[in-house]
């Protein structure tokens, strides 16, 4: 499954390619791409997923680079 995701309140590429590599590990995505200028993460999750829980997992590990920085749910 792909989901698009609206981010806020990135800061630099360089925190985006430091989500990427937490987020890249969870167990169930496939691939993450975070694009610091349009402020959005695609995400391709394994079926079977289950997608609330992951994004709380997704948040813990974006607040674990960057505080501040949020997803637009």
């Amino acid at each position: 499954m792909r989901l698009v995701l609206k981010m806020e309140e990135l800061d630099c590429a360089h925190c985006a390619q430091k989500m990427e590599d937490k987020i890249g590990k969870l167990a169930g995505v496939e691939s993450v791409s975070i694009s610091f200028m349009a402020q959005k993460m695609i995400l391709q999750i394994a079926e079977g997923t289950d997608k609330d829980a992951l994004i709380k997992e997704i948040e813990k590990a974006i607040h674990s680079v960057d505080k501040h920085c949020n997803l637009v749910l």
